[in-house]
Formats: structure tokens, C-alpha cells, sequence
């Protein structure tokens, strides 16, 4: 049998760019297990697939369709957050910690005018002794 040449197919499709990319995409669809549109005659899946497109027995519609979903990479677009009107690098900016503008923020999502931030701060409370222990008795003396 005649070998397929190139020419053959540039009738077909005239972007040999386009033919070289239709034929890979038949060649790959043909390795996974397409059926085939023309006799094997002992060629391999590149040359059967410039014989179909030569031949016109595949649909270029499909092909092209075919090539330009197995290209496709599905990207997954995170929706964007709402932002309040304190951020958290607003309130880093003006000095409050994360935990004060993650308030600020519940605060100011509950319908607030303006946020309003209290901040707590932990002081060391006077040491007081235990209730039982005898007055001026010492905590270690108690072990």
C-alpha cells in the first residue's frame, strides 16, 4: 500500500499545524481504544489516524473539539471574601492583635456603626491565701 503523505492531508485540513495536532489527538484516541473508521493494514496509530483524516472518514468537528478538551486543565476559582470595614490588616496596622480585629469583625458584622474593640488585658491578680489556711500562715507551710 501507498504511504500517506502529508500532501494527502493538507486537502483535508490546510493548517498543517492543525493537521499535526488532529492527527496526534486520532492517534492518542485510537491508542485508548477508539474504533477505527479504515483497514489497520499493519500501520501504526499516527498513520491510520493521517489515513482517516485523508480519507475523510473522521469528523474534524470532533476531532477539534476532542483535542481542545483533553488540553483543557480544569482551575478551580476560590470566590473571593467578603471583606468588613476592619480587616485584619487594618487592625495589625493601628496595633491590635488578630484575635481584636477577628472581634472587631463579629462585632461589626452583627450590624454595628462602627466596630467597637475590647480588649481584655490580663493583669496577675494579688495573691490571696485559701480560705482554710490560718490567718498569716504561709502556702508552703500548708504541704
Amino acid at each position: 500500500m501507498a504511504r500517506v503523505t502529508v500532501e494527502d492531508c493538507v486537502l483535508k485540513v490546510p493548517n498543517r499545524f492543525e493537521l499535526v495536532m488532529l492527527a496526534a489527538q486520532r492517534a492518542r484516541d485510537v491508542s485508548a481504544g477508539a474504533s477505527l473508521t479504515i483497514d489497520r493494514d499493519n500501520d501504526k496509530n499516527p498513520v491510520v489516524a493521517l489515513r482517516e483524516i485523508a480519507e475523510s472518514t473522521v469528523d474534524h468537528e470532533e476531532l477539534t473539539s476532542s483535542l481542545i478538551s483533553g488540553l483543557q486543565k480544569h482551575v478551580e476559582v476560590d470566590e473571593p471574601e467578603e471583606v468588613d470595614e476592619l480587616t485584619e490588616l487594618d487592625a495589625l496596622s493601628a496595633g491590635l492583635s488578630s484575635e481584636a480585629a477577628g472581634v472587631a469583625q463579629a462585632v461589626a458584622a452583627e450590624g454595628g456603626d462602627e466596630p467597637q474593640v475590647i480588649v481584655e488585658v490580663e493583669t496577675a491578680a494579688e495573691e490571696t491565701p485559701p480560705a482554710d489556711a490560718a490567718p498569716g500562715e504561709d502556702e508552703t507551710s500548708q504541704i
